[in-house]
């Protein structure tokens, strides 16, 4: 791995082209916050897809473009006189020194849950009103219900034991039911969405993170619907033209892949 010396030099590196990009390329010179948004969204999802799959080169390659999106935005910051990129590398590592008390004070944590309890605690002391403050509006819905009860475990609203967990969605299922019977589609969403909130919950007693997960099956069908469309395709049919019993057969050689 590289030296220290030799870490920020790249850095200054990156400083440097960016300065010269924003003064010389009509494209990077026309960029604003606004316009550059939605890349950076859509570098993070490429980012975990990279993280998901495993592929460290490309994990590098996508945190490569990331951090280009962080110098970026610091330079338009510099530019307006708000804050330039030592603003922000000094706020975070203040906000980090503040909140490990543990590390940079003189208080005493057993484990991991007492220091995400504190971490929110310390977050209220800084006048935040709501421990859900820190939880974006524009999360995935899946996302934001995950960080959403990490959030409000970390100030001890939680269960106890996951099979208490698992009680109330089955309770929440049965509630669907009951729903379901009655053919009202508004109580239906509710419920359904009472059903999913609980299982993001009981993943999260379980050490899964809930995303993860269901990306993953998403990936794993994708991988086999595939092969059920090639083979079908060397059979010289369509799928539309195929029976259910026929498809699976393909299905079931898939699973074994």
């Amino acid at each position: 791995m590289n030296a220290r010396s030799e870490q920020l030099k790249a850095l200054e590196r990156l400083l440097n082209i960016m300065d010269e990009l924003r003064e010389q390329c009509p494209w990077d010179r026309k960029q604003t916050m606004q316009t550059l948004r939605h890349l950076t969204i859509e570098e993070t999802y490429e980012l975990g897809d990279a993280i998901l799959d495993n592929d460290l080169e490309e994990v590098k390659k996508e945190l490569g473009d990331l951090l280009l999106h962080i110098i970026f935005y610091a330079k338009i910051g510099s530019e307006t006189n708000d804050f330039d990129i030592a603003d922000v590398a000094n706020g975070i590592c203040e906000k980090l020194i503040n909140r490990h008390p543990h590390i940079y004070g003189d208080v005493k944590v057993e484990n991991e849950e007492e220091v995400k309890q504190n971490w929110e605690n310390i977050k209220l002391k800084e006048g935040k009103k709501s421990v859900l403050e820190g939880v974006p509006n524009s999360l995935p819905a899946l996302v934001k219900a995950n960080r959403i009860q990490e959030k409000v475990a970390g100030v001890g609203f939680d269960w106890e034991h996951p099979e208490q967990v698992f009680e109330k969605l089955k309770e929440e299922l049965g509630e669907l039911q009951e729903e379901i019977k009655a053919n009202d589609a508004d109580k239906m969403e509710s419920e359904f969405g009472d059903v999913l909130f609980s299982m993001v919950n009981y993943a999260r007693f379980l050490k899964i993170n809930p995303e993860n997960a269901l990306e993953r099956t998403n990936k794993k069908f994708i991988k086999r619907f595939q092969y059920l469309e090639e083979k079908a395709k060397a059979t010289g049919k369509s799928l539309k033209d195929m029976t259910l019993a026929e498809m699976d057969v393909y299905w079931e050689q898939a699973k074994g892949l």
